[in-house]
């Protein structure tokens, strides 16, 4: 599930980035969401309830797991990323 917010950030992107994004968010959190070794999935540290990111190119895809379901909150520049987890701390 995407957020009205994550929506309108994807719309915004250049089309080859929304589409590597889109395909990555598939590939990668439709299987298996969490972090399993080496992976471009992330587990942040002091967040309850927990709060991950999907590295994906240049962007972060900031998601949690409510009841076995991903839900995708932002989508960010890897830039902008520190200024969007300050908002939840």
């Amino acid at each position: 599930m995407v957020s009205a917010a994550a929506q309108r950030e994807i719309e915004s992107l250049e089309i080859e980035d929304a589409l590597q994004l889109t395909k990555d968010i598939k590939n990668y959190l439709e299987q298996s969401p969490f972090p399993l070794g080496k992976t471009r999935i992330k587990r942040l540290t002091g967040f309850d309830p927990p709060l991950y990111h999907l590295r994906s190119g240049d962007f972060r895809a900031y998601y949690r797991i409510v009841s076995h379901d991903v839900v995708i909150l932002a989508i960010t520049h890897k830039k902008d990323s520190e200024k969007y987890l300050r908002k939840f701390k």
